[in-house]
């Protein structure tokens, strides 16, 4: 007895389709197109995934260097200053203190000199 792949094959059409909803044209409509739009768009949202967490660290990387310059030291003497001063804290966080915490980013920029 052999297997009818019916079912299964509506049932794979069916969610292509639906991933594809809101696509301009064919793109949302016919099979094969909705297929090569939807694997592309899984492409794009990859590659756009791995250029977020860049453009956010060079937001981060920014924001600390102009927090440093305030306090009269650049980024890169700041950064080798934790390094030395065994502070293991990532951009992120400094970052956040750069904005919302000046006073304590301030005593970190003097913990950085003293190293």
């Amino acid at each position: 007895m052999r297997i009818k792949r019916g079912v299964n094959a509506v049932k794979k059409r069916r969610k292509i389709l639906k991933s594809a909803k809101g696509y301009f044209g064919a793109k949302s409509k016919l099979y094969r197109t909705a297929r090569e739009q939807v694997m592309k768009s899984g492409q794009y949202a990859y590659v756009g995934r791995k250029l977020k967490k860049r453009n956010f660290r060079s937001l981060w990387i920014t924001r600390i260097n102009a927090a440093c310059h305030q306090n009269d030291i650049s980024y890169s003497r700041f950064v080798d200053g934790l390094k030395k001063a065994n502070v293991t804290l990532n951009r992120k966080v400094l970052a956040d203190m750069a904005v919302r915490e000046p006073a304590a980013f301030a005593e970190l920029v003097k913990l950085a000199k003293k190293a």
